[in-house]
């Protein structure tokens, strides 16, 4: 078969022949309408459209006809073909209907159903207390300063009158840091309060001071209900002329009422502090009981443990040695300080119980608190 003859075998080109024609076109109607999908039609396709299939086979036949019998061949053979590729094309579009058909309903979306189902995240309730705190004093007059939260010894201690061998400095359960030798004494301690930032803020400005530090801070506690190793405070500092005792109740009065509304009370109860003298512990009058509790076995607080009182934080007038160590005259300037747990007056604020939910990232806890407006 290699070249054309005037007589030739018809044997020998017998796929060329109308019966075998009509009998691979036939075949190949079948196979490609019986496809179920267009997986099986790709393969009826590979089987009787393709490189080796029976028509494509017969068309290479071509060359062994006698030119007087290649026109009938050809025109038998493309007719075949257009009818085979034909019914490929109309049996994949009707394939292809029925997938995208069905994918439509199988992948279909509700846009009806609620959109909101997917909860976005929450802000941390102590982030916001926090600037809610910091609006109160803003709001009086306030900057808010910040420090570092790895710090010198001399600002977390010395400055503050808490001497090398004052026993404060142990009662710190303080995070020393490790110098870079393997030495113990690197001078550096993770802050237990950000009193230093008040430090650093009499040494860098010049009185009148009026400042709040609120941030992070460290100290070597084990976490259960009412304690963690990391915490949050908020200290405040006025240096001034002429400042009194006065002064301080009435700061903090206005900032307990902000936190906790204008029925609440408050006392300043005798107290030791390095870096103040005077000082005191603020207490809040118990906002459950009242202080009806008291002297009353029957009826206990649990919340007050019946004392009537509950522990806020601390506050005093600033030592004069404080104000000597960051470089202001005493004979001149008098100030203030105290400090809050900003977790103690969320506890207090909104009834948290249990001071590891606060910690554990659930946000089940986080979004009951809202954008504390």
């Amino acid at each position: 078969m290699s070249g054309a003859n005037d007589s030739y075998d018809p044997k020998q080109v017998s796929a060329l022949s109308p019966e075998s024609l009509a009998e691979a076109s036939d075949a190949a109607l079948a196979a490609l309408a019986a496809a179920a999908d267009l997986e099986a039609l790709h393969d009826a396709e590979v089987a009787h459209i393709g490189d080796r299939s029976p028509l494509a086979l017969a068309r290479r036949e071509m060359g062994a006809l006698p030119p007087s019998a290649r026109s009938d061949a050809g025109k038998r053979l493309n007719l075949a073909r257009t009818a085979v590729a034909d019914a490929h094309a109309a049996r994949e579009a009707e394939l292809r209907a029925e997938r995208d058909a069905r994918v439509l309903v199988e992948e279909t979306v509700d846009v009806t159903l609620p959109w909101d189902r997917a909860r976005l995240g929450a802000r941390h309730p102590l982030t916001t207390l926090q600037e809610r705190i910091a609006d109160v004093f803003v709001a009086m007059g306030y900057a808010v300063a910040e420090g570092p939260e790895l710090e010198a010894e001399w600002f977390n201690f010395d400055a503050l009158n808490i001497g090398v061998d004052h026993p404060a400095r142990s009662m710190m359960d303080t995070f020393f840091i490790q110098a870079a030798d393997g030495s113990p004494d690197s001078g550096l301690v993770m802050r237990t309060h950000t009193s230093p930032v008040q430090a650093r803020t009499m040494l860098t400005s010049t009185p009148p001071i009026y400042v709040i530090c609120p941030g992070r801070t460290y100290r070597t506690d084990e976490l259960d209900a009412t304690h963690t190793p990391v915490f949050h405070q908020v200290e405040g500092l006025v240096i001034d002329e002429g400042i009194t005792m006065g002064h301080l109740k009435g700061t903090l009065d206005h900032f307990a009422q902000s936190m906790f509304g204008t029925e609440v009370v408050t006392r300043l109860r005798p107290s030791y502090f390095p870096f103040t003298e005077p000082s005191a512990e603020v207490d809040l009058r118990c906002f459950v009981c009242h202080g009806d509790s008291v002297g009353h076995p029957e009826r206990p607080c649990r919340t007050c443990s019946s004392e009537g009182w509950i522990e806020w934080g601390g506050c005093g007038m600033v030592n004069p040695r404080v104000l000597i160590a960051c470089g202001i005259d005493p004979d001149r300037y008098q100030g203030f300080a105290f400090g809050m747990g900003i977790e103690r007056t969320m506890m207090f604020r909104n009834s948290a119980e249990d001071m590891r939910d606060m910690v554990e990232g659930d946000v089940r806890f986080t979004l009951a608190f809202g954008m504390e407006a």
